[in-house]
């Protein structure tokens, strides 16, 4: 059974959409094919926080924040660590750091989106320089908003009947005729596959950070081993077969151990699939403490600097795991977690709410995850603490000796005036204040102990992956590459499959944000390449 559009895209995630949508607009015909259900069009961006790494908004002007695109690709650069051969990602770096305000920020303020005001500071650098200074936006709605407001701008179109959809219909094979791809097989379960045709197919499939096997085959050399279990923040879908596929062609795929995982996760209370991870924002100002009780050294582990860094810090931990440990004053203030579902306030424009507890602290939250987490612990005493801590990690290995004593080690300090306190965590804690919209978000140094800002707080945390921030290599048209690195006719990848552009455009490490936008970047790349191709032969 054959299907004819102008263009097939894989995958119903916001680069696909999006790429859809600049097609449409230009009077092209658009099928789609995604392996999921209908419910979860969107992909990733359904559950994301929706944050941006964006450049010279009126957001940053009006928080006295002067950027510009040749700072941002300074800053850009200092965090990638490219090579000289990395031409196509320093060529998207460039691409994303001058056209982020035009392509993104007025693209989406055009469909109907905004951002919080407050411009949030982070991956600031810790050994090396990342954001010199706050880029970091908000979208109010998190990144569900830009899902329902793309799928709204699309609607007449599918009324129309320009673009279609074949969902729980996974792609197992591109054709290629002559050298050119000219569409794809895919097949629902237990059905006949079908065939779908087009003059151009788009790549949208998101990464592979969801197959926890590959991620292992491809973990950096130069870290430690991956620990045996690793919980899995993306998706069973996300598992890189397209990936494989568009190598069988020809297409190069490059910086496959490139990774934006995140240090700090825990099962999901209600796993939507096996293995199912919340990723957390650790709080700026709790301890990180190894299998035994004792702080994770000699630099202190403190978010918001390096990513990458607390993830090689926990790669290094003998038995896979860490513990937080902190307070509820603390948690009130600090604890989240990444993504739209535990963001209530902000995903449903609950605006006077998330102000009251953001000032106030989110004891709501905090309430929540005690009653739904067993890695949660909350106790009214060390003692306590400690029992159930080893209860869940089902050894004896933390004593509660050991522990007292790098608690009261730290404590100590914070004991002293503020003039004599000399501990990193806690000038990387001031550094932060400074800023006011982490002000808002992070406590004032003070002893973990102290009984009135109790009861006391331990949270097992482990590796969880994420992002993929290789992948298959493409030129700024977003035209996939062969091993020459010449395009192949018909075939484009965007989005996460495409490693946000060039096959890995971050490099070694993102200046964080720069994924929703990445993808909407290379969508639009794509739409504008594949339109004026169809214009130049009609």
């Amino acid at each position: 059974m054959e299907q004819k559009s102008n263009v097939i895209i894989i995958g119903t995630g916001i680069a696909g959409l999006t790429c859809a949508l600049e097609l449409l607009r230009k009077g092209q015909t658009v099928h789609m094919i995604d392996a999921q259900n209908e419910s979860q069009v969107g992909g990733l961006a359904r559950w994301a926080f929706g944050g941006m790494a964006l450049v010279g908004t009126p957001e940053q002007k009006r928080n006295g924040i002067t950027d510009t695109p040749s700072i941002a690709l300074k800053d850009w650069y200092a965090f990638a660590n490219f090579s000289d051969q990395d031409i196509f990602p320093k060529q998207w770096a460039e691409f994303y750091a001058n056209r982020s305000y035009q392509d993104v920020y007025c693209y989406l303020k055009e469909l109907g989106i905004t951002f919080l005001p407050a411009v949030n500071w982070v991956e600031r650098g810790l050994f090396s320089p990342g954001n010199s200074l706050p880029r970091y936006h908000v979208i109010w709605g998190t990144s569900l908003e830009l899902v329902k407001v793309v799928l709204n701008a699309l609607q007449p179109f599918k009324e129309q009947q320009k673009i279609t959809f074949d969902f729980n219909c996974k792609v197992t094979e591109l054709i290629n005729q002559n050298g050119k791809i000219i569409g794809c097989k895919a097949q629902r379960p237990e059905q006949t596959p079908k065939e779908f045709y087009g003059s151009q197919v788009v790549i949208a499939t998101g990464g592979f950070t969801g197959n926890l096997e590959k991620v292992k085959q491809h973990w950096p050399k130069d870290w430690s081993k991956a620990p045996e279990t690793l919980l899995n923040g993306t998706h069973p879908s996300s598992d890189g077969a397209m990936h494989d596929e568009v190598n069988r062609h020809g297409g190069q795929l490059t910086h496959m151990d490139k990774m934006w995982n995140y240090a700090a996760g825990i099962p999901h209370p209600e796993p939507h699939f096996d293995g199912h991870g919340l990723s957390l924002i650790p709080c700026k100002s709790a301890l990180w403490l190894d299998y035994q009780g004792k702080r994770i050294g000699p630099d202190p582990l403190v978010t918001g600097f390096d990513t990458n860094y607390l993830c090689q810090r926990m790669a290094d931990q003998e038995k896979g795991y860490a513990w937080h440990v902190l307070n509820w004053k603390i948690a009130s203030k600090e604890f989240a977690v990444s993504g739209a579902e535990h963001n209530v306030m902000i995903r449903d424009k609950k605006f006077l709410t998330f102000l009251k507890e953001t000032v106030l602290g989110n004891h709501r939250f905090v309430k929540e995850m005690q009653d739904s987490s067993d890695h949660f612990i909350v106790a009214d005493n060390l003692s306590e603490l400690c029992n159930e801590m080893n209860k869940l990690a089902g050894t004896e290995d933390i004593n509660p000796v050991v522990l007292q004593q790098t608690l009261n080690d730290y404590d100590e300090i914070l004991a002293r005036p503020d003039s004599q306190w000399n501990d990193d965590q806690i000038r990387h804690i001031e550094h932060a204040r400074k800023w006011k919209a982490d002000k808002l978000r992070t406590c004032k140094p003070h002893p973990i102990q102290d009984e009135k800002h109790g009861p006391l707080i331990a949270i097992k945390v482990a590796l969880i992956s994420r992002k993929s921030l290789g992948g298959i290599q493409t030129n700024l048209n977003s035209q996939v590459l062969d091993a020459s690195q010449q395009p192949i006719a018909g075939l484009y990848a965007v989005g996460e499959a495409a490693g946000f552009g060039g096959g890995g455009a971050s490099g070694a490490r993102s200046l964080e944000g720069t994924f929703l936008s990445g993808c909407i970047l290379t969508a639009q790349q794509a739409a504008r390449a594949i339109n004026e191709a169809t214009q130049s032969n009609s």
